[in-house]
């Protein structure tokens, strides 16, 4: 399974009202469950599964790893991508990556990962799917599918400017540390030694919907907006874009289209890409 299979099912199956869809079925509370749901069903085209023991052999199927909101990534497909999922609240609001920062790839050596998703399968990297739903109340109004390759920089930004900032703190003379993954985690601040402050980085990216309004505008007549950027040669991976493009045509107001997008890591460089939308 892969991120076409995912764009084809979402076309079979674009469900809009996903918390009471996925409450009347017992498996989630709020739309942020209820979306992170529809993911695994899209990738795993469990929709019509009312066994929930047959589902999870199916999810078991297609995925390596399931996760946490602790730890990235949400998800991870047998031999193929991982997934990040995000829910925001308006049509411009910004992700809350919390302390993890953008990620074009995922490493199996990332000292952010969970030791499960290190085992789930032997693998050593993985291009990064951020799918981003827009809700409205209890409806999802926008979705988008895009790769980290084309959304964000490359580790090495985002690294290096940690490393400074902690170099940084860890300068400072006078202050009583502890080893820590965060920035900084100082000792003994009072007289008595009892107080201690944790130094933590807070990671944000603006929405994708916001990134490539260079590319696509959202149609905000419409009840729902898809989109998906997926950049020429990952495209060129995949062996089943044939059945994808043979419902251009035929579904209403499905397009692919031949578009470029900026390099993150240079702007001055232009990608081709496919633009996948869809209106409903």
């Amino acid at each position: 399974m892969n991120i076409i299979n995912a764009i084809i099912n979402l076309i079979n199956n674009p469900v809009t009202e996903l918390q009471e869809t996925y409450k009347s079925k017992n498996r989630a509370n709020n739309m942020g469950d209820a979306l992170e749901e529809y993911v695994k069903d899209l990738f795993a085209n469990t929709f019509n599964f009312t066994d929930e023991s047959k589902r999870l052999e199916e999810l078991q199927r297609v995925f390596s790893y399931l996760g946490n909101n602790s730890n990235p990534p949400d998800a991870m497909l047998k031999g193929g991508d991982a997934i990040e999922v995000k829910k925001i609240e308006s049509k411009n609001a910004a992700l809350a990556l919390n302390s993890s920062y953008p990620k074009q790839k995922l490493f199996s050596s990332s000292t952010m990962i969970s030791d499960a998703c290190k085992n789930a399968e032997v693998w050593n990297e993985k291009d990064m799917i951020y799918i981003v739903g827009i809700v409205d109340g209890k409806k999802l109004k926008n979705l988008s599918f895009v790769y980290g390759l084309d959304y964000c920089a490359i580790e090495s930004t985002y690294a290096g400017l940690k490393t400074k900032i902690k170099d940084g703190i860890h300068s400072i003379g006078g202050i009583d540390f502890t080893e820590t993954k965060e920035l900084g985690h100082i000792n003994k601040v009072d007289p008595l030694g009892i107080t201690y402050m944790r130094v933590r980085g807070m990671w944000g990216i603006e929405n994708p919907f916001k990134v490539f309004d260079y590319a696509y505008k959202r149609d905000f007549t419409k009840d729902f907006n898809f989109m998906s950027i997926i950049n020429e040669s990952k495209w060129n991976e995949f062996d089943n874009t044939n059945e994808l493009m043979s419902l251009v045509g035929v579904v209403d107001n499905l397009e692919v289209i031949d578009i470029k997008v900026k390099n993150p890591d240079n702007p001055a460089q232009l990608r081709n890409a496919k633009l996948i939308k869809l209106t409903k």
